[in-house]
């Protein structure tokens, strides 16, 4: 109790991290209640009012089939931070579990792992998903398995050192000589000392995919008309890059608004913590 009190305490004085969560819990106000907040129905086309400046009735304007370009991003915020959850919840379940396995097993386990996450690690992650991507087909399933396949491998390779390190120690040999088993004793004693890295990893990591699958998405392979999404309405939008700005503009700074809140979070959560493990490991 007493270190989750500092923990906070110390992530309480860290007025980015705080700015961070404050506009995270933003977006997932406006992501509930999106129909509440949209003006518009995100995908209702209106031709006789395409390309309009901003108005009461379009307070950011409309896009070139005339829809609301509010109502789009509202509805965009719903998007990524599905993508986010998604990926962020599979990559993180699945690279604990196989880094846990590893540096709690050693041995060939743990060599054949390691092995398999080199060889991932060694093409850039987001060339490799848009392979994966492209190979699949375009759409937001697509795109969200691709990140999927490629993300993992941080999660298990930063626990698979919180594991090295602890595994070894007093209190895991303790739970060990009064008859613990390898199950009991990896996930009730050597997982949780793992866990602030994880948590920190996602919150980092959820930027990461939401930017990584809207460039999927601006490049075509993700989100597909008429869904509402920050990738795709910018590749919509360059088209007018000259004569309506606006539809690039307003996406891309949700776009960085988001990706620069879960990294604030982030990194105001290592520093809580005191993570030094995450900043030598972490990709």
């Amino acid at each position: 109790m007493r270190d989750t009190l500092e923990i906070f305490g110390r992530l309480k004085k860290n007025k980015m991290a705080m700015t961070g969560f404050v506009i995270i819990a933003l977006l997932i106000l406006v992501a509930i209640l999106a129909p509440l907040f949209s003006p518009h129905d995100p995908i209702e086309q209106h031709l006789n009012l395409r390309l309009l400046s901003s108005s009461w009735q379009y307070p950011l304007g409309t896009d070139d089939l005339g829809r609301c370009i509010m109502s789009r991003l509202i509805y965009g915020t719903r998007v990524s931070l599905q993508v986010g959850i998604i990926v962020v919840g599979i990559t993180a379940i699945s690279g604990t579990l196989l880094g846990l396995v590893a540096g709690y097993s050693g041995g060939i386990v743990d060599e054949v792992i390691m092995r398999i996450v080199d060889v991932f690690l060694a093409f850039p992650g987001l060339i490799l998903a848009l392979v994966i991507a492209g190979f699949l087909g375009p759409g937001l399933f697509n795109v969200m398995l691709a990140l999927s396949v490629v993300g993992w491998t941080k999660y298990a390779r930063v626990v698979r050192g919180c594991v090295l390190s602890v595994k070894e120690k007093a209190f895991v040999e303790a739970a060990r000589a009064l008859g613990g088993g390898n199950f009991y004793i990896m996930f009730r004693h050597v997982l949780p000392e793992a866990l602030p890295s994880v948590i920190v990893l996602a919150t980092l990591g959820m930027g990461g995919v939401i930017l990584s699958a809207a460039a999927l998405s601006f490049l075509g392979l993700g989100a597909q008309p008429p869904m509402p999404e920050w990738g795709s309405m910018l590749n919509s939008g360059r088209t007018f890059l000259q004569v309506a700005p606006r539809l690039t503009i307003f996406p891309g700074l949700a776009i960085m608004i988001t990706v620069l809140a879960f990294n604030f979070s982030g990194d105001g959560l290592r520093d809580a913590f005191d993570i030094r493990q995450v900043k030598k490991l972490e990709i």
